[in-house]
């Protein structure tokens, strides 16, 4: 397995990887899914993983920006998905490995994610990269007419913005 930086190229697998996570209504409250040009402005251009295999992708990984302030230049959002037949393998550790040193080396100094509670892979993966609990919402969100609560985890780097 390769990681590569993500491109347009790969848009096709990662989409139907996006789609196949949201479909398991532990990835995220949205039903959008964006076309290329909508993900390609909301996600932070130098920081994209694909994990490639048999010239496949496996999985990816991107940052959100969480603000347009110069105040959180260095702060941001992960996202993480994994397609289905690849789950469970070790892949989105490595992804999010590599994205916590792709975020260092482009100056960010915090790294957070939103996780719903019984997304038990993604919080584990995520506790194994340096990222700890910092607080929990009850019922901030309905998906599928289902209230959720969700996990706050955040990475404070110990090379940047020291």
């Amino acid at each position: 397995m390769n990681i590569e930086k993500l491109s347009e190229k790969h848009w096709p697998e990662v989409k139907a990887i996006y789609e196949s996570g949201v479909a398991t209504g532990n990835a995220n409250f949205s039903h959008n899914i964006p076309d290329w040009s909508e993900w390609d402005k909301t996600h932070v251009k130098n920081c994209r993983l694909v994990a490639i295999e048999d010239s496949g992708v496996l999985g990816w990984a991107a940052l959100t920006a969480i603000s347009d302030s110069c105040v959180f230049a260095g702060v941001a959002e992960v996202s993480v998905y994994i397609a289905e037949g690849s789950r469970s393998k070790g892949i989105g550790k490595k992804l999010l490995s590599e994205l916590v040193k792709l975020s260092e080396k482009n100056n960010l100094w915090t790294l957070e994610s939103r996780i719903f509670i019984e997304n038990l892979a993604s919080i584990k993966i995520h506790e194994e990269n340096g990222f700890r609990i910092i607080g929990s919402r009850e019922r901030i969100g309905q998906l599928n007419g289902v209230w959720r609560d969700t996990l706050l985890l955040e990475r404070r780097s110990v090379k940047v913005g020291i």
